[in-house]
């Protein structure tokens, strides 16, 4: 039986996109890489949006781009310049269809049509388990998410990102293309942190998109009938529905890394790839898979690949936050775009922000709420974002009582 160098668990994103580096670098041209997934034409499954400065390497599939974006809530409401920022979206289908014609021209690349069953690391190689056979290999790459793992467990809060959108066609001219709102809260919250995101394509078509940060998935018509409450309170009734999507994507600090072994790594939102304080995931995966691709050339531990960064630990008390307070998200949102400029926001979420911008971002919510999150974190639950002698955690305990 054949043994593949890597499989790649799974054709979304991450999978395809890791894929696709590799068919890029003659390092793997003597590689055997096999692909598998339940279906290989996804066609427009997914809309990705994310910021980025200046041009970028997916700017031959872009949608469309905006130079501006609006935050809208009953505290704070802005239509916001990014620049030197701009908001782009993608479409799948384009970008599925670029990297697969990368992919088809290596020969050493296998693309097999079938679902996986199970895998394990079995004497120092990987073995998966398929409906339809058994494939061995030096290194296991998984995109594909096992939910029962982190939703099952206590000790980090689960949220979800969930959604639906609309993209419509309207009669007559109804939409400013210039500008994307990135968050509007001013609907019924209903307990939780809810907004709508809209991204107008043109004068005429536009993507409404009924979001939620919360624990606990709606009814399908619930998702519907805000959306068409939306379109109404804006008077727009005459149009034409041309699409619909719709998701949940998982919002939590689960250590994913600890289900990595040596010769297996979890990659995508079943690595944890996904900005747990926003459910953004398109930017870190292409950002991550070239550093991936990068350590596959010179390590052989995938242990040593995933590493915790300051940043885990502010999603971890963000999550904390709106875990225990999801009906008060539209405030700490529109607290944190009224006090702190937007490409600092950016920055921050894109994890590359200083520590000075980090506290910045921190002080413009609310300190009670966050230091409350800290004290459970450190002191309870024993999370540490840095080693912490006992005498300076005394100090620190302190402090926070004060």
């Amino acid at each position: 039986m054949k043994q593949y160098d890597h499989i790649i668990l799974g054709a979304g994103a991450s999978g395809l996109l890791l894929a696709y580096r590799m068919s890029q670098d003659i390092y793997f041209d003597d590689k055997a890489i096999l692909i598998i997934d339940q279906i290989k034409d996804k066609g427009n499954d997914r809309t990705w949006c994310y910021w980025e400065e200046g041009t970028g390497e997916w700017d031959d599939l872009l949608t469309k781009t905006w130079h501006k974006v609006y935050f809208g809530s009953d505290s704070f409401s802005k239509k916001i310049t990014i620049t030197p920022f701009s908001y782009k979206m993608i479409r799948s289908e384009k970008f599925y269809h670029k990297l697969w014609r990368s992919i088809d021209l290596k020969p050493n690349i296998t693309f097999i049509e079938d679902s996986v069953k199970t895998f394990a690391e079995v004497d120092k190689r990987v073995k998966v388990v398929t409906n339809k056979s058994t494939y061995f290999g030096l290194k296991l790459l998984n995109s594909i998410p096992n939910k029962t793992v982190y939703e099952t467990q206590q000790k980090y809060p689960v949220l979800q990102q969930h959604f639906m959108g609309w993209f419509i066609k309207t009669k007559t001219d109804c939409f400013d293309d210039s500008i994307a709102s990135f968050m509007d809260f001013n609907i019924p919250q209903n307990g939780n942190t809810r907004f709508m995101y809209v991204l107008p394509i043109d004068k005429n078509k536009a993507l409404f998109e009924y979001t939620l940060f919360s624990k606990d998935l709606l009814k399908h018509s619930e998702y519907e009938d805000a959306i068409k409450d939306y379109l109404k309170e804006k008077k727009i009734i005459d149009f034409e529905i041309l699409e619909k999507e719709n998701g949940a994507i998982p919002m939590t600090s689960f250590k994913f890394e600890e289900l990595n072994s040596k010769s297996i790594l979890n990659i995508g939102t079943a690595g944890g790839w996904t900005k747990a304080s926003t459910g953004y995931t398109f930017n870190s995966t292409s950002k991550k898979t070239k550093k991936l691709v990068a350590f596959l050339k010179t390590e052989n531990d995938l242990t040593q690949f995933s590493k915790r960064t300051k940043f885990w630990f502010y999603d971890l008390l963000f999550l904390d936050v709106l875990a225990n307070n999801n009906a008060k998200g539209s405030i700490v949102f529109a607290s944190m775009f009224k006090k702190v400029n937007a490409k600092t926001i950016f920055k921050f979420l894109d994890e590359e922000s200083t520590l000075l911008q980090d506290l910045k971002i921190i002080l413009s919510v609310s300190p009670k709420t966050f230091m409350q999150a800290i004290f459970k974190r450190i002191f309870k639950v024993h999370e540490f974002p840095f080693k912490l002698d006992s005498k300076t955690k005394s100090k620190l305990l302190n402090r926070i009582k004060k």
